[in-house]
C-alpha cells in the first residue's frame, strides 16, 4: 500500500541563517512506533543555511553521512586536514567509524541541502571522508546513483545495504523508480512537484510502497526527486551517534 508523508508533517526548526526540517523517515507509516528509523536510513535534514553561518568543528561517531547539495556552495574542513568547497557539483560522504571532526561554513551563497543520516553495518569502523564530482554530462532527466554499498558501481560508499539516487526531470517527463530486489523505495521531492497516479506530492513529501513497486511518477512541474533503496531487514548498529537515536 503506497504510504505518504507530506512536508506540513514535519514543520522547520530554528530561524536566522540556520533553517531545517528533520525528516525521521519512518514518520510515513503515521503511528506510534519505537523507531522512526526506515531501516538502516536513520535521518533527514532538509536544511536551509544563510551567508555566514558555521557548524563549527563537532564530532561524529558511528554515523555514515551523506550530504546532499542542491543548492549554493558549502565549506568543510575536517579532522584529516581537508578544506573542500561542496555543492551541486560536489556531493560528499562521511563514513565516521570510530570518530570523525570537521567543521561547516557557508562564506558566499544560500546553501539548500539534505544531510542525511544512516546507521552503518558495524561500529568502530575506520573513519574516512569521500567526494564525487557530477559528470558535466549527465542527462538530468535520469536516475544517477551517487552512493551506495561496495560492490555496486556506486561513486561513494555507504558501508550499509542503502542506496542513493537523484534526478532533475523536466515538467511533463514520467520517471520509472529504480528497483532492486530486497529493498524498498523512500522517495523525497526536493523540489517541484509530481503526481502518483491521483496523489499530488510537493516540494518535502515522501513516498514509498512496502509491497508494491510504486507507479510512474509523473512530473507536474520540473523537479529535483532523490531516491532511497534501502533493505529494511540489514542489520545495523544503534552505536551512532546522531543515527542511533531512536524515538
Amino acid at each position: 500500500m503506497i504510504q505518504i508523508l507530506k512536508a506540513l508533517e514535519t514543520p522547520p526548526m530554528g530561524g536566522g541563517l540556520f533553517r531545517l526540517r528533520m525528516v525521521r523517515p519512518g514518520q510515513i507509516f503515521h503511528k506510534p512506533l519505537d523507531d522512526l528509523a526506515f531501516g538502516p536510513l536513520s535521518r533527514i535534514d532538509h536544511a536551509n543555511l544563510g551567508v555566514g553561518a558555521v557548524v563549527s568543528m563537532h564530532e561524529h561517531r558511528n554515523d555514515e553521512i551523506l550530504s546532499y547539495m542542491w543548492r549554493g556552495q558549502m565549506v568543510h574542513e575536517d579532522s584529516t586536514g581537508d578544506i573542500v568547497k561542496i555543492s551541486p557539483q560536489r556531493h560528499m560522504m562521511m563514513n565516521a567509524g570510530t570518530s570523525f571532526y570537521h567543521e561547516e561554513s557557508v562564506p558566499e551563497e544560500h546553501v539548500e541541502m539534505l544531510q542525511i543520516f544512516i546507521r552503518p553495518e558495524e561500529k568502530d569502523l575506520p573513519p574516512r571522508v569521500q567526494f564525487y564530482d557530477k559528470p558535466e554530462s549527465f542527462e538530468e532527466s535520469e536516475w544517477e546513483l551517487l552512493a551506495g554499498p561496495q560492490g555496486t558501481k556506486a561513486p561513494l560508499t555507504i558501508r550499509q545495504r542503502v542506496m542513493v539516487l537523484d534526478s532533475h526531470p523536466k515538467s511533463g517527463k514520467e520517471l520509472k523508480v529504480p528497483e532492486v530486489e530486497g529493498m524498498v523505495p523512500w522517495v523525497y521531492v526536493m523540489d517541484g512537484n509530481i503526481s502518483v497516479e491521483d496523489k499530488k506530492l510537493n516540494k518535502g513529501d515522501a513516498i514509498t510502497d512496502m509491497e508494491e513497486p510504486l507507479p510512474l511518477l509523473h512530473v507536474d512541474s520540473d523537479a529535483t526527486i532523490v531516491t532511497f533503496l534501502v533493505d529494511l531487514s540489514a542489520k545495523a548498529t544503534l552505536a551512532g551517534l546522531f543515527s542511533g537515536y531512536r524515538s
